[in-house]
């Protein structure tokens, strides 16, 4: 049966690439968007947890995206967190979301408080922020837009200077003075959240339910947990999507694949009035053409996860801020979905070709 599936792909070879192509693109897609998204995800929380800090607090209602986080809170909530028992240092922020050549969040900072909590950054060039329209832009951010160290960048119709290029992983890619952020945006004096680093990290759950105390109706979270609650599971409207745009790569390769074994049996009529003839049952054509197609699907696996690569590298080197993660367990699953669909895709065609009379269709033209 090997040699006929093989010269049966190789007959019309054009049509073999074309459904092999489907296939790739059908799991390339799956692997791609779940890899994007995750990949985003996943960055985003690791970059959080990197500050260093114990607890965030925000808020009441606020969002697990800290760039969401509602409505600036006094900066003399510091102060009062300060005094709390465990606590070691308190490092207010505003945040301040931005679309404007690209989307990011800028890091409102007290560069002493911010210190103290994260341990300081990693500086590759430059010196830390000295006058008020200094910038902090991290080593990927320097990458994806060119910075050097001494540039000016417009930002928020606001001319800084790039004082250093800094290592990835401290929560945002660009760090400017908060005072000089709170008159540019006209929140004097408040802070997005306060991040808060505790005397010993076995003390955290103490300080969150004196804050707690303190402050009820806040919205309070450890930063370890971060990477636990960015998930797609999380984010509203996220899963659905996921979930069409695999319901629609599936409906892709189910459809390409359909039509090719459809138009596989139909040229092959008298092919399959002679195997009838000599004494092929039902079981051994329908087996044959879904081994075909089962083929076809695992070379378009193959093809569709080298092409994952190649086009998730491609977009890296030109936005070397994104982060597609590919893994293993979303690889197989890809590639069995893609399989399911094309032996759905194949089943009728094989089942009709079954159901041929030999005599039919040997007199087929």
């Amino acid at each position: 049966m090997g040699e006929l599936i093989a010269r049966n792909l190789l007959h019309r070879p054009l049509r073999t690439l074309i459904g092999i192509m489907a296939v790739a693109v059908e799991v390339a897609l799956v692997v791609l968007i779940v890899g994007l998204t995750s990949g985003l995800l996943a960055e985003s929380a690791k970059r959080i947890q990197g500050i260093g800090a114990d607890i965030v607090l925000q808020p009441p209602a606020a969002s697990i995206f800290l760039g969401f986080s509602g409505s600036p809170m006094p900066m003399k909530i510091g102060e009062k967190l300060e005094t709390l028992k465990y606590v070691q240092a308190v490092a207010p922020a505003l945040l301040q979301f931005n679309s404007s050549g690209g989307v990011e969040t800028i890091y409102g900072i007290d560069k002493d408080s911010y210190r103290a909590v994260s341990g300081g950054f990693v500086f590759l060039k430059g010196h830390d922020m000295e006058g008020p329209d200094d910038m902090l832009v991290d080593d990927w951010e320097a990458r994806a837009k060119k910075f050097k160290v001494g540039d000016t960048y417009n930002l928020l119709n606001h001319d800084w200077t790039i004082a250093a290029i800094v290592e990835h992983g401290k929560g945002s890619r660009i760090f400017v003075p908060i005072v000089t952020l709170q008159e540019l945006v006209g929140a004097r004096d408040k802070a997005s959240i306060f991040l808060l680093k505790c005397t010993r990290s076995e003390h955290t759950d103490d300080v969150m339910d004196e804050i707690r105390a303190v402050f009820p109706g806040y919205t309070i979270r450890p930063l370890k947990e971060f990477l636990s609650l960015l998930t797609s599971t999380n984010v509203p409207g996220l899963e659905p999507f996921i979930h069409s745009m695999i319901a629609l790569a599936v409906s892709i390769g189910l459809l390409v694949i359909f039509l090719t074994m459809y138009t596989t049996v139909i040229e092959r009529t008298r092919d399959i009035g002679v195997l009838k003839s000599i004494g092929a049952n039902r079981a051994f054509i329908i087996r044959a053409l879904l081994t075909e197609s089962a083929v076809l699907c695992l070379l378009g696996i193959g093809a569709g996860v080298g092409l994952s690569y190649i086009i998730r590298a491609a977009f890296l080197a030109g936005f070397p801020t994104l982060s597609i993660l590919i893994t293993v367990p979303w690889i197989l699953r890809a590639g069995a979905i893609a399989l399911a669909g094309a032996v759905i895709g194949a089943s009728y065609p094989a089942w009709m070709a079954s159901r041929k009379d030999a005599v039919e269709a040997l007199s087929y033209d």
